[in-house]
């Protein structure tokens, strides 16, 4: 590990399964924080059998879990949950996303745990949260994206669509993320944790923020607009001669003037009263989209965006996943690292948040249990218990 990472000497240990969680630690681990990850013996994490094609292993497992330590334990088994009991003593942050209660019932409540270790943070991460009426429900990303109405904002006018990423997880992942950055920087001035509690449901809703305003103010549902956008125009993909498709965004009225007069070659629709102004561009959003799709039909897409760039006009490619690996900005800001993994060496990105003069870690993805036995070494329990606790199936 470099010297200097933000969180060295943090210990994390995270009693966690899919998305929401594992994103959650992955970022902490990136910062430089020491991760247990405690896992079923019985297969571990149910994230790493969602598929097998990178390199024999589950590709979300790879994305979330690089850089953390893997050890199993079968909590239903007094003896593993002792185990858990002396992680969680020697830890700053306790995080889990078991199903509601789960963790109650095997004594490892946030409220006991932190009247034991008041320096403790705990955070967790459900669908609904701990009360209400959907406190037991399940809840799946596609699930909760419907939910909380993310699904009825995306897709097309006649069809509705989750998002192509699980964004209700990662929602989650990220608020979770967060709070226990907030909570470790006001126990560095007042020496005490948190409990703190993340609802995937409410990540979510959070996100539809100006919808929700929207609908407030309006008294319906937005609906759904495809690429476009339902409240500015033109804003939207348009096509392209080469049968590629260009998103171009024009946010104000000033740059719709220099859009009409130095792209579209119509100085009149600067002060036209049907042109000029936004509201009344989404008033007639169908003529509008017309015209800008006439003219970038006649240009190519890579033609089509350097006329818009030479314009200072926001534009951008749609691209396909494959496009993504290979894109030259990427590159060119050296973003991919090698990652070690079970079954081999694979590419990935590097954090998103960068610190300069410092290069956080991309660490290896951890195989089924493989630290089970340093980790427990490194609790002082000798040669004989271990050995015991492999035995009887304890870890």
């Amino acid at each position: 590990m470099s010297a200097g990472l933000p969180l060295e000497g943090i210990t994390v240990v995270a009693l966690e399964q899919a998305v929401a969680a594992p994103l959650a630690t992955r970022h902490l681990a990136d910062l430089g924080a020491r991760v247990v990850k405690v896992e079923r013996p019985d297969g571990g994490d149910f994230a790493r059998g969602y598929d097998d094609v990178v390199n024999g292993l589950a590709s979300h497992f790879v994305w979330l879990n690089r850089g953390k330590e893997s050890i199993t334990l079968d909590l239903k088994q007094a003896a593993g949950r002792a185990v858990l009991t002396d992680l969680i003593a020697g830890a700053d942050v306790f995080l889990q996303n078991l199903a509601p209660g789960a963790t109650a019932r095997l004594g490892f409540a946030a409220a006991g745990l932190r009247e034991r270790h008041p320096r403790l943070v705990t955070v967790d991460l459900s669908g609904y949260g701990s009360t209400g009426p959907y406190r037991d429900k399940r809840a799946y990303d596609m699930l909760v994206q419907c939910e909380a109405a993310l699904a009825s904002v995306t897709g097309s006018p006649e069809q509705p669509a989750k998002t192509g990423m699980p964004a209700s997880d990662i929602a989650a992942g990220l608020y979770a993320f967060s709070a226990a950055l907030a909570a470790l920087v006001r126990r560095g001035t007042t020496g005490q944790g948190a409990a703190i509690e993340i609802s995937m449901f409410e990540a979510t809703a959070e996100w539809m923020g100006y919808q929700l305003h929207w609908a407030q103010a309006v008294g319906r549902s937005p609906g759904r607009s495809g690429l476009s956008h339902p409240s500015i125009a033109p804003y939207d993909a348009f096509p392209t001669a080469d049968d590629h498709q260009v998103l171009i965004g024009i946010q104000n009225d000033r740059e719709w003037a220099r859009f009409a007069v130095g792209f579209l070659d119509r100085p009149d629709l600067v002060d036209d009263p049907g042109w000029a102004t936004n509201v009344a561009r989404v008033r007639h959003r169908r003529v509008v989209d017309a015209l800008v799709g006439g003219r970038t039909a006649t240009l190519t897409a890579d033609a089509l965006v350097k006329q818009l760039d030479a314009l200072n006009i926001a534009s951008a490619h749609l691209n396909e996943v494959m496009d993504l690996l290979a894109h030259p900005q990427l590159a060119a800001r050296d973003r991919w690292r090698p990652v070690a993994t079970p079954g081999g060496e694979v590419r990935g990105l590097l954090p998103p948040f960068t610190f300069a003069g410092l290069e956080l870690p991309t660490g290896p993805v951890p195989a089924l249990g493989e630290h089970t036995g340093s980790v427990l070494r490194g609790l002082g329990y000798p040669a004989a218990k271990i050995a015991e606790l492999r035995a009887t199936g304890a870890a």
